[in-house]
């Protein structure tokens, strides 16, 4: 089963457990996102990748040039141990780590949590890649990922307890678009998966094809 069609299964047996109300609030977020072009002005394929200097989950600091220096970089951009699909896809992105290493590549997930949530996220999903934090969503910006949560969305995520002012650091209402990123030596983005529903993933067989493609 490819990871989408996990994504789709989770999602067709959890939808009817959110109270109705809830669901209104969610799919009408979700077309007005999807509207307004967010995926389309975010970096794509020929654009050359942002760097950026962010603090791991144990407190060291990553830099997008020091990865490039050693090779080719999976960068992912997911919304928080809070989201079930990210979950999906982190776990998912480890199951392929090794072939992913094979190609001399690293992978790199990076989130708005501060580090605290991103070391339980990384414990729990025994994670083996560096899962970054982007408080305040800066990097996602440069990569025109970063959103605004409408107030509603913000309330029902509140009413779900997912306590975004206290995991992003304060900056409880912008998230990124779930993107993944394969960035050659030369900092230019070769191949990019970017969707305003967060119920889509890349899937990591795409990934190791646009790895192969490097060669």
């Amino acid at each position: 089963m490819s990871l989408n069609d996990e994504l789709t299964a989770f999602f067709r047996a959890l939808y009817p457990e959110i109270p109705a109300a809830a669901r209104e609030v969610m799919e009408r977020a979700g077309r007005d996102l999807a509207a307004s072009g967010q995926a389309d002005r975010a970096l794509q394929t020929g654009d050359t990748a942002p760097h950026f200097s962010l603090p791991t989950a144990t407190g060291e600091t990553v830099t997008l040039d020091t990865l490039l220096s050693a090779g080719p970089v999976v960068l992912t951009f997911y919304r928080g141990a809070w989201c079930p699909y990210c979950n999906f896809a982190l776990r998912a992105l480890q199951e392929q780590i090794d072939a992913i290493t094979a190609h001399g590549a690293q992978l790199v997930a990076v989130s708005p949590q501060i580090p605290d949530e991103s070391l339980t996220l990384a414990e729990k999903h025994a994670l083996t890649f560096p899962v970054l934090s982007d408080l305040g969503c800066d990097t996602a910006k440069q990569y025109g990922l970063s959103f605004d949560l409408p107030d509603d969305l913000a309330a029902v995520y509140d009413s779900f307890g997912f306590d975004l002012q206290r995991v992003n650091g304060g900056h409880p209402r912008t998230l990124p678009l779930p993107a993944t990123y394969v960035i050659d030596r030369d900092a230019t983005i070769r191949w990019a998966f970017i969707d305003t529903d967060y119920t889509a993933r890349a899937e990591p067989s795409d990934v190791l094809a646009a790895l192969d493609a490097l060669h």
